[in-house]
């Protein structure tokens, strides 16, 4: 009886370490188309334009710092102002995005009200409409307003983000006990103190990861700039891209234009860098009941 319980569990194992190996190959082949498309953007980096038309490669070229002394030295290109333009757009974006969609999370997930579910409903249609529905009559109350032209249009509506309302709620059922607030406020808390003090440090790996794809979703934002604005100096990185690649044709330099790409995906690259600890804690603490 014992070897076949033996036989049993080597096969089990045997079983369990193939598995684990199709797992791992998957795992790698997976890494490496994300990581594909990087590589070739860096490669294509250091090539110039003739070598670029000429076919793919996974040679590098010695035309790195050529690419960047074109780009940098382009006066029709202010990359270090677009470069500002967008770190500032991005950030006060994603400040504003995670700190008042959390803050109306809270206020969903603790109050009782009477249009508490109308109001969680409601929050739930918006996100399904998406932004370019809602476009025209938007630039058409901004012109109105006399806020064309301007940074307005595209850091303060970024408050309005039900999903990341649906994602807060999600998680302040699984860590924030009714408990804590009842006892701060039991102890003189009013209610700002205790979601800036309390409630939200319990909340900082879900804002974190929040924090990231705010960043990255405003970064890459190119569809309402393009229609905002128009100064040369208030342009943000992907208005610049799509500028470039929209040149003449006999003016058109890929080796710029994939420079330009490698310098506007470093702060990206930072942001994730900084906040990536917090990523599979904020998805798993927020997958489990506490």
């Amino acid at each position: 009886m014992s070897k076949k319980l033996i036989s049993i569990s080597d096969k089990y194992k045997k079983g369990l370490g193939i598995s684990r190996f199709f797992c791992y190959l998957v795992l790698i082949l997976l890494s490496l188309m994300c990581l594909f498309p990087f590589v070739i953007l860096i490669i294509n980096a250091t090539r110039l334009n003739s070598e670029i038309q000429k076919g793919f490669t996974l040679l590098f070229g010695n035309a790195f710092v050529r690419n960047a002394e074109n780009l940098f030295s382009d006066p029709n290109i202010p990359i270090f102002r677009a470069l500002i333009n967008s770190v500032f757009i991005s950030t006060s974006a994603s400040f504003l995005a995670i700190y008042v969609s959390s803050m109306t999370a809270f206020g969903i997930y603790m109050y009782n009200f009477k249009l508490k579910k109308f109001a969680f409903s409601f929050i739930m249609m918006v996100m399904m409409v998406p932004v370019q529905v809602s476009a025209l009559g938007f630039l058409k109350l901004m012109a109105r307003w006399n806020l064309m032209d301007t940074f307005f249009p595209l850091i303060v509506p970024a408050a309005a983000a039900p999903a990341i309302v649906f994602f807060m709620i999600q998680y302040m059922q699984s860590v924030l006990p009714f408990e804590v607030v009842e006892a701060a406020r039991v102890d003189g808390s009013n209610e700002f103190y205790t979601f800036n003090k309390i409630v939200v440090p319990i909340l900082k790996p879900a804002l974190a990861l929040q924090a990231i794809f705010s960043f990255v979703s405003n970064w890459n934002n190119y569809f309402i700039p393009a229609l905002v604005i128009n100064s040369k100096n208030k342009k943000t990185i992907p208005i610049l891209i799509a500028q470039l690649r929209s040149a003449d044709y006999m003016k058109f330099d890929l080796g710029k234009v994939y420079m330009l790409i490698c310098v506007a995906i470093l702060p990206l690259l930072l942001v994730y860098l900084f906040l990536s600890r917090f990523i599979i804690q904020g998805v798993t603490l927020g997958s489990v009941k506490g």
